[in-house]
């Protein structure tokens, strides 16, 4: 790095001066090299970390304005970020320019009978509405389970496959008491009512036959209480930690009151919250015979962290090396739902994309800036959006964000775009608040148009399991209904599968493509992904006015199936991908 200037200095006439420093510290000035088109100046950086930086030209200041596009100030109110990562930190190639499917193991699909579990209610009703109010204690179980199975997964592996999709993203399949399973019970099996551990070994490697790969949910920050470890309820033969302080896994967890008030997650107190300092936890994950190393030899292609913001940084570090000594090749997701470049967790900046913990996180940012966009018609906003991820994100990660419309934690992206409100769970159950028929169409057309945006920013698309079908439902459980395999909506289904083909046709250039913006006012969305001298042309004109793009070639539009020659019209609330064609 140059030698920074000294406190003293001050600007010359007509000279330009950078402020840069590291997150948290002191900002150094450095002095710009004036040339005919402006000023410059070429740093080294050796330490990765967050850093922040804005330019003084004479008296004015250039700070950050709206998208991250520099803005003439008088103040220097705002900087400007660059992450600077490890000079070794890859991520998988393979994840990049496919396609990912997350299910809700328990609502996708069943085969088979469900085996008598006390406590657990079977449901015979499959598409019926999941329980979702309190018992008598004031409490929600969610103890009732459809039977969704690894049997039933495996027998769907040819539709995801038309769906061209080349990775699965499982919510938790470890037994677990609930039907989320994010209470694990016991690491090292998978709940009986998905199947047996051979089961999922079963439907790992045929998955592998359809070119598709198996990521996992890691839930790392906390157990159940009804548990092999914890064993509040005794219902396990091992000695719990609830149960003695010579147990075991007493190290795991971090009580107040020995046994009845202990640190659990969110104050829920059926999860409480391990200890990550704990030796024994971490060896009991990251060891030779431990959780991510045992379920990576089954050949699944990596884990998604559930909160990822309630894991240390010491423990994703630890987690990254252990996973990647494994299997390089292992993908590490974390569920993060802002900005991961700049996050702060608990008081301190987190390290998520600096090369040591994650290879990717969930892109909430842009899920939300998409969804704007459809109800407002306001294009500046995603633009805004996609150009800070570019700026604020390495393009290792940025090739591979998770980009998602929808979760098991959010409403279903049909009832998001249907517009339709509801004030309480009693509402959200009630069929007279779904979407009518011609509301019902109006939000398919829209979820189109999103998930056009989804599928062609940089990233990889995740279908939630059913949006491809027009599932609504409001938040959960009401977003976790099952799979509704008797009634299929082909013209829905055949739009995802249309773009599952051309994302395969020009899959080295969604896996690797440089975002060019091109084009935004109003409604109207142009951008360009490009890589090796393909171009792809992705529009959206989400207003009531049509124009026409001048062109300089012969393109085909790949999403409406038509070839056109130098000038593109654009009719009103219509969207497609083109690229250029050598003959027709």
């Amino acid at each position: 790095m140059q030698t920074p200037l000294r406190e003293e200095c001050t600007a010359p006439d007509k000279d330009g001066i950078l402020f840069l420093g590291k997150d948290g510290e002191k900002r150094n000035l450095y002095l710009m090299k004036r040339t005919e088109y402006g000023w410059t100046i070429r740093l080294k950086i050796h330490d990765p970390g967050l850093y922040y930086y804005h330019f003084q030209l004479d008296t004015e200041y250039i700070v950050p304005g709206r998208g991250g596009i520099g803005k003439e100030s008088f103040l220097p109110e705002a900087e400007f970020q660059l992450t600077v990562y490890a000079k070794n930190y890859r991520t998988p190639n393979w994840f990049k320019g496919g396609i990912l499917y997350q299910i809700f193991p328990d609502r996708f699909c069943k085969k088979g009978t469900m085996p008598n579990i006390e406590g657990r209610i079977t449901r015979s009703d499959w598409g019926g509405i999941p329980n979702f109010r309190p018992d008598e204690k004031g409490k929600i179980s969610n103890n009732d389970f459809f039977g969704g199975n690894f049997k039933g997964i495996q027998s769907k592996l040819p539709y995801l496959k038309s769906l061209h999709i080349t990775a699965i993203y499982l919510n938790p399949i470890f037994e677990a008491a609930s039907n989320h399973r994010y209470d694990t019970s016991d690491y090292m099996k998978v709940d009986p009512f998905l199947g047996t551990n051979e089961d999922f070994a079963e439907l790992t490697k045929e998955a592998e036959k359809y070119g598709i790969r198996i990521i996992l949910d890691g839930v790392f920050n906390h157990t159940g209480d009804n548990s092999v470890y914890f064993n509040k309820y005794g219902k396990y033969p091992s000695l719990g930690a609830y149960q003695s302080k010579e147990s075991p896994y007493f190290s795991w967890y971090t009580f107040q009151d020995f046994p009845d008030k202990y640190s659990s997650w969110w104050g829920i107190d059926i999860l409480p919250e391990v200890n990550e300092n704990s030796a024994a936890y971490q060896e009991f994950i990251f060891g030779e015979n431990g959780v991510l190393k045992t379920w990576l030899s089954y050949g699944i292609g990596g884990y998604r962290l559930d909160v990822a913001d309630e894991l240390p940084d010491f423990f994703l570090k630890k987690l990254r090396k252990a996973v990647k000594d494994t299997n390089s090749e292992a993908m590490i997701i974390g569920e993060v739902w802002e900005d991961a470049s700049n996050k702060v967790s608990y008081s301190k900046r987190r390290e998520y994309l600096q090369g040591y913990e994650l290879d990717s996180v969930m892109n909430y940012p842009l899920k939300d800036a998409v969804i704007r966009y459809i109800i407002t018609g306001n294009a500046e906003d995603l633009a805004d959006t996609a150009r800070l991820l570019q700026d604020h994100y390495p393009k290792q990660t940025l090739d591979c964000l998770m980009n998602i419309l929808g979760t098991h934690d959010t409403a279903r992206i049909l009832t998001v775009l249907g517009e339709k409100s509801c004030y309480n769970k009693e509402e959200m159950a009630d069929e007279s608040f779904r979407l009518n028929e011609s509301e019902k169409a109006a939000a398919i057309e829209k979820v189109k148009m999103a998930a056009l945006l989804q599928y062609s920013f940089p990233g990889v698309p995740c279908i939630y399991y059913g949006d491809e079908n027009g599932t609504e439902g409001y938040i959960d459980p009401f977003c976790r209904k099952c799979f509704d395999w008797d009634n299929l909506n082909e013209d829905l289904i055949s739009y995802y599968k249309n773009l599952g083909e051309i994302r395969t046709l020009f899959r080295e250039v969604f896996a690797a493509g440089i975002y060019k913006e091109l084009y935004v006012q109003g409604g109207f969305f142009l951008f360009q992904r490009s890589y090796n001298g393909t171009r792809v042309y992705i529009y959206t004109n989400n207003s009531a006015e049509g124009l026409f793009v001048k062109l300089s070639g012969k393109f085909h539009d790949y999403l409406n199936d038509k070839n056109f020659e130098n000038i593109l019209e654009i009719k009103p609330h219509t969207f497609g991908i083109f690229s250029e064609i050598a003959n027709f």
